[in-house]
């Protein structure tokens, strides 16, 4: 605890907010990444159905498209079931308007992500377009587009300043390990020049900044489930996206940048000092 001076707290109080952030910003590159999953898994399209089509092909046919590789869920709605929620969309009855019912059965299949693009959906519409039985495939081409484009531009952007906040997170910290080993210059040259070895010399700021590293990462840690459990106070609605993967990647980028951040500066800056020349050590 005596090699914990007032140097050692600044310096894990800077790591502990550069790391805060950095934890923040995974975090919402991850919820990010999860909600364009969840907003292409919501897309889907419909398969309109023949009226000629027997019970026994309707089963087999929903089994077979339960178990195709595109799909994440499947619903059936009957010609009934059309109908009557037509008439509570519509507020009046239009069959007996008609005498018949003109709507057809249907499948809605909702998609797995990988396949929510107007490509893969063109190949499954020509594949079930040879089904016996099936009328129509309809799906909104323009949504799709929309969706998508609009997905890879936030992903893009977010991934962007992830990674600009991860090289100003890198140089923050490099810069203030080095800042704290610079009253330590002169030991460092003078050990080196009675014949100490690299590795002799560094290990010791190694093991400190990495002792810094670790107590830095916990406080952090501690900030960004804080400031997530504020969050949900106020937004409850976000409290749908917290998953254990969720913390297990953001709290394993603190621990993982802080330590290895912090020991590799630790060597970086002991190696800065060891290959200056005597003279430059007073500048």
């Amino acid at each position: 605890m005596k090699n914990f001076n007032p140097s050692s707290i600044t310096v894990i109080i800077s790591l502990a907010l550069v790391l805060c952030m950095l934890g923040l910003t995974t975090m919402i590159l991850y919820n990010a990444h999860t909600l364009s999953i969840q907003v292409k898994e919501n897309i889907g399209f419909q398969i309109y159905l023949k009226d000629s089509i027997p019970e026994n092909e309707l089963n087999t046919l929903q089994k077979e498209l339960a178990q195709m590789p595109f799909t994440k869920s499947i619903q059936y709605t009957s010609k009934e079931a059309a109908a009557e929620q037509l008439k509570k969309d519509l507020g009046e009855d239009f069959i007996s308007f008609l005498s018949y019912n003109p709507l057809s059965a249907s499948i809605e299949i909702k998609l797995n992500a990988d396949y929510a693009n107007n490509d893969s959906l063109q190949k499954i519409e020509r594949i079930l377009a040879d089904k016996p039985f099936i009328k129509e495939v309809s799906y909104q081409k323009n949504l799709i587009d929309k969706i998508n484009k609009n997905t890879k531009i936030i992903v893009f952007y977010l991934m962007l300043f992830g990674v600009l906040l991860l090289i100003v997170a890198v140089t923050l910290i490099n810069n203030t390990i080095r800042l704290a080993i610079y009253s330590q210059r002169f030991l460092i040259r003078t050990m080196y020049l009675v014949g100490a070895t690299k590795f002799f010399i560094g290990k010791p700021f190694i093991i400190k900044s990495t002792i810094q590293g670790i107590i830095a990462s916990f406080i952090s840690a501690l900030m960004v489930v804080g400031i997530w459990y504020l969050s949900v106070q106020y937004i409850p609605q976000i409290s749908i996206l917290q998953s254990t993967s969720m913390w297990i990647i953001t709290l394993s980028t603190i621990f993982i940048s802080g330590i290895l951040i912090a020991a590799l500066s630790a060597w970086a800056s002991v190696y800065y000092y060891l290959r200056m020349q005597y003279s430059d050590l007073y500048l």
